[in-house]
């Protein structure tokens, strides 16, 4: 197993600081560089159109509500606690540019006041079922755009929160009705700098090819597929395959970010400190650096830095993030 002291052992309180100010000046003022024929969010062709704002969808993670699905379509997923309770589940939370093409999303839950700051980063409408009136304040400082409920119900056997999905034109169908505009409404950062990189000039790059992230619920795992240069996705020690079109869930790169959190109440809710700075890994065919991240306001999309302070080139592909509570970042495995 990798050292991860050795890995972020040239990450001092300077180098952090220097990274914040880097990254204030280039989250500020920068639009989405939406281009005719690319998905911005991959680097990948889309049949989408060119200025088409994403949807980010609330998705359970609980084991009844498998399998997933839409979650092999997605873009870019997000994985994080969704209570400090029923030992730390996660939920996830997807984001789609093309989402019309997508046939079922869901099951769908209800979000938390850290979706709302990282939809908000997209310009993104979120699809949710309710949540803890601890969100409120968040959507009134974003004024994100956000569907809540009342999508197709599905008989799956399951009980019924488990039965909620967006199907193929509901999610235009009901922006549309809600006044929501289809294209981007204001100048988004643009998340990622997409380039080829092996990683192989970077300090600190070191083999990965198993991951395992210390969410205790779900047992969320990675391992590399060297036949498709990506990396497969495990839940509960088993490939996770989307419901929908039998493929297994994979992403071409891995983030892991350090960020702690702050417990809002007795009932295991939080709120995730993702404004601000701290380190992580990027993951991406079989090799691993260590980076640091920085996120500047609600809307301001998350930057990701080597160690050098330069702007991390992404491999287009799809992508999936976890933010990993700071009280067990040193169980992040990697292999």
């Amino acid at each position: 197993m990798i050292s991860k002291k050795k890995l972020l052992q040239a990450v001092s309180v300077s180098a952090l600081t220097a990274v914040l100010a880097i990254g204030s000046l280039a989250i500020n003022g920068t639009s989405a560089s939406a281009q005719a024929g690319i998905n911005e969010l991959t680097g990948m062709p889309t049949t989408a159109p060119e200025n088409q704002r994403p949807i980010a969808v609330m998705i359970d993670n609980d084991k009844r509500a498998n399998p997933h699905y839409g979650l092999s379509e997605a873009d870019v997923v997000y994985e994080m606690i969704n209570s400090t309770h029923n030992n730390r589940v996660t939920r996830l939370m997807a984001v789609y540019k093309d989402y019309n093409t997508v046939s079922r999303i869901g099951n769908i839950r209800s979000t938390r006041p850290t979706n709302i700051m990282l939809a908000a980063e997209y310009n993104a409408v979120l699809i949710h079922d309710g949540g803890p009136f601890y969100i409120y304040p968040y959507f009134d400082a974003t004024g994100l755009n956000h569907l809540s409920g009342g999508f197709s119900r599905i008989p799956n056997g399951k009980a019924r929160e488990f039965t909620e999905y967006c199907v193929a034109g509901e999610a235009a169908t009901r922006m549309a009705k809600a006044g929501y505009p289809a294209e981007y409404t204001q100048a988004t950062s643009q998340h990622f700098t997409f380039g080829a990189n092996s990683l192989a000039d970077d300090a600190g790059v070191a083999p990965a090819t198993n991951v395992s992230v210390p969410f205790p619920h779900n047992s969320t795992q990675f391992v590399y597929n060297a036949a498709t240069n990506s990396y497969d996705y495990y839940e509960f020690g088993s490939p996770v395959v989307d419901g929908d079109d039998k493929q297994q869930v994979s992403f071409t790169n891995v983030f892991l970010q350090d960020c702690d959190f702050t417990l809002l109440d007795q009932n295991g809710y939080l709120v995730y400190n993702c404004i601000g700075t701290n380190v992580g890994y990027y993951l991406t065919g079989g090799m691993v650096i260590p980076v640091t991240w920085v996120k500047t306001t609600f809307e301001g999309a998350t930057k990701f830095y080597t160690l050098d302070g330069a702007e991390l080139v992404v491999n287009p592909g799809k992508t999936y993030i976890a933010l990993v509570p700071s009280d067990a970042w040193a169980k992040v495995g990697i292999q």
